[in-house]
């Protein structure tokens, strides 16, 4: 297939690939649906907001963008030349705001038609609060969360330029296509491929990981048994279930900003940090020093990248053998390093670090070494949206889609209240209660502010302390 409806297709990319991988899995289609909304504390006037969607659609290709598939079963995108749907509006005004969000949930569960179809949504809304702004629903084949805020932001800054003197019209935004492109070359068999396939395959047959449980080692002893093989090292952590709920817990700006100043003086990042906190708390419940984390890696290093939209995400395995002996601060520069060497790698297809890893390990389905997966979100729009408008509230808010095939994921994001740190625990209903995230969470949190006080601490000793 080389054209759809006049227009020229791609093949999928690998972070595409991957979506598609799990979508396969799922029962609920809504699992790569991606829903939230952002509000501001001020009268909008509609057309003009309308008139800022159309124009930021025609600057955001991947916010164009189709499937089709052919006859065999092979899917391809391309991007379509406009949109040219009517922008709904949806007043909530005389509803409180339970109503209003149970109804934005509502339609985050509703899953895209991948043929030919649009993949997103967008709803203009007015809230009893005071507060208007927009719905925004995207299919993550098209987007990530990253692209989404970026656009969220080119729609503000559109509305802004045409609202408000002296806001400067948003710069470009960059081409998805020729994002697309490179990263097709990439996967035709570059030397850069061979590079990272070398470091992966290597860095997988070095030995086998084990898995740690948020309980303890309570569910990988079960699998041993059912198994009847003692030195397993693998269980299954997710359920029969994909049924999802979002819990959210709240850490306060100051605890934040002196989690961040720690970050600043050591020169880590916060991801980094959470890192360290999540895997202190399985070497404290399990007594392993090897753990494995799932990471997202958003691959937005250069400032196309960051402009191009699309879904970039890549998920790895970030496994670190820390002993107790080690202090905490080594421990974080550990991971640093880890993190660092996997971010060098991170075009590689994530499909084929998971399919090497089962050959060189055989595992049966649905068995895993990573009770977890974590996203840590830097991106606000706080940092050049609205700052440009004076002190004009505004507020953000995802949705969930109802549908998750991982055990639990967590989010870390910035409130744009505040700046502090909202936890998004996405987790199955059946494989862990929100009374055991509010323990775990608790003494993640304990573990990385014993830690920031003390870094010269051993994790032993924190781990003691804690």
């Amino acid at each position: 297939m080389k054209t759809r409806k006049g227009y020229k297709v791609y093949p999928l990319t690998a972070a595409q690939k991957f979506h598609f991988y799990y979508l396969n899995f799922c029962p609920k289609k809504q699992v790569l649906n991606i829903g939230t909304s952002l509000t501001i504390e001020v009268e909008l006037d509609w057309d003009v907001l309308r008139q800022a969607i159309y124009k930021a659609y025609e600057r955001c290709e991947s916010m164009r963008l189709r499937f089709t598939e052919d006859k065999e079963g092979n899917w391809y995108q391309y991007v379509v030349k406009e949109e040219e749907r009517e922008i709904e509006f949806v007043d909530f005004s005389n509803q409180s705001m339970e109503e209003a969000e149970a109804t934005m949930r509502s339609w985050t569960e509703v899953p895209f038609d991948h043929h030919d179809k649009p993949q997103n949504r967008i709803v203009m809304i007015k809230t009893c609060d005071g507060f208007s702004g927009v719905y925004l629903l995207v299919d993550h084949l098209t987007m990530d969360a990253q692209s989404l805020i970026c656009f969220m932001k080119d729609i503000i800054e559109i509305y802004s330029n045409a609202k408000y003197e002296g806001v400067a019209y948003p710069k470009e935004m960059a081409s998805y296509i020729e994002q697309l492109q490179k990263d097709l070359a990439y996967e035709e068999g570059s030397r850069a491929k061979e590079k990272d396939t070398e470091f992966f395959e290597k860095l997988i047959e070095q030995s086998e990981p084990i898995y740690n449980g948020v309980d303890g080692s309570k569910k990988l002893e079960e699998e041993r048994k059912r198994d009847k093989n003692p030195n397993l090292r693998a269980a299954i952590n997710a359920t029969d279930s994909v049924d999802s709920e979002l819990d959210i817990f709240h850490l306060e700006e100051e605890p934040t900003r002196r989690l961040m100043d720690f970050c600043e003086e050591y020169h880590i990042s916060l991801a980094c940090l959470l890192l360290m906190g999540l895997r202190t708390y399985f070497q404290k419940m399990n007594g392993n020093d090897d753990v494995s984390i799932n990471t997202a890696i958003a691959r937005r290093a250069t400032l196309k990248e960051k402009k191009s939209g699309g879904t970039r995400i890549h998920s790895f395995p970030l496994r670190t053998i820390i002993g107790e002996e080690k202090t905490f601060l080594e421990g974080i520069y550990e991971i640093r390093d880890m993190q660092n060497e996997l971010f060098r790698h991170a075009n590689y297809d994530p499909v084929a670090y998971f399919t090497h890893r089962a050959k060189t390990y055989p595992t049966k389905p649905g068995q895993t070494y990573e009770p977890m997966s974590l996203t840590y979100q830097p991106m606000t729009l706080k940092e050049k949206g609205l700052d440009k408008l004076g002190d004009i509230h505004y507020k953000t808010k995802w949705y969930p889609n109802g549908a998750t095939t991982q055990a639990m994921y967590l989010t870390v994001m910035h409130r744009p209240e505040d700046n502090g740190l909202d936890f998004n625990f996405e987790h199955q209903i059946k494989a862990i209660s929100r009374e055991k995230l509010e323990f775990f969470y608790y003494y993640i949190c304990k573990i990385m502010f014993k830690g920031i006080e003390k870094p010269n601490l051993t994790i032993g000793e924190i781990i003691k302390l804690v």
